[in-house]
């Protein structure tokens, strides 16, 4: 919950943009269409770190534990298992980076569209300062989107993307997809190392 400093900063600086020498660009010029994705060389980079830590797995399970065991059903059965879990885990984390997070429609901080609220008298409204946006409740500005997030929880290098309003029900399946999908590596692993031990 802001303070009242920051509220009675947000009211100052809402004038500010308002004033007809700093007009704010109409809503319809940043209106996201086609596929969302944050260039940033960060989080693509940890984003494809991401994938590749998942292709290993794949290989180590697939070629070094269940290929050279000698029970075929074990192999079938875990193979089967851990390729749904890599695909169900890698499908979350593409929607939790593709996903809109929940934007807010930048330059909409202007006196028209103020006006066409109707808000009631005393009713105040938050601006954003960097985007020029009206601010919904719970919304934050991400310094790495550049936008105003719906319900933003934090911006996840990881999925190079904000956690918000549309994409938090994807990066929840990702995290729990992907706790799953590197404890059943320890299935086999474990197995296989407990077995060898025993051989010794």
């Amino acid at each position: 919950m802001k303070s009242p400093v920051h509220r009675c900063r947000d009211v100052e600086r809402q004038a500010a943009c308002l004033q007809t020498e700093q007009p704010c660009v109409p809503v319809s010029q940043h209106i996201p269409s086609g596929m969302w994705f944050i260039r940033d060389a960060c989080g693509i980079v940890c984003g494809v770190i991401t994938w590749m830590l998942v292709f290993y797995a794949e290989f180590v399970v697939l070629f070094v534990m269940l290929l050279p065991s000698k029970n075929l059903t074990y192999s079938l059965v875990n193979g089967t298992v851990f390729n749904t879990l890599a695909f169900l885990a890698l499908a979350s984390h593409f929607r939790a980076m593709c996903t809109d997070p929940g934007a807010v429609p930048t330059g909409n901080a202007t006196k028209e569209y103020i006006e066409s609220l109707q808000l009631k008298p005393g009713q105040v409204v938050y601006k954003c300062p960097k985007c020029c946006s009206i601010k919904p409740d719970r919304a934050h500005h991400c310094s790495v989107c550049k936008r105003c997030i719906r319900k933003m929880d934090h911006h996840c290098p990881w999925v190079n993307n904000c956690v918000g309003e549309n994409n938090q029900k994807f990066f929840v399946l990702f995290t729990v997809r992907t706790s799953l999908y590197f404890t059943y590596w320890n299935v086999p692993y474990c197995r296989r190392h407990y077995t060898f031990s025993l051989l010794q």
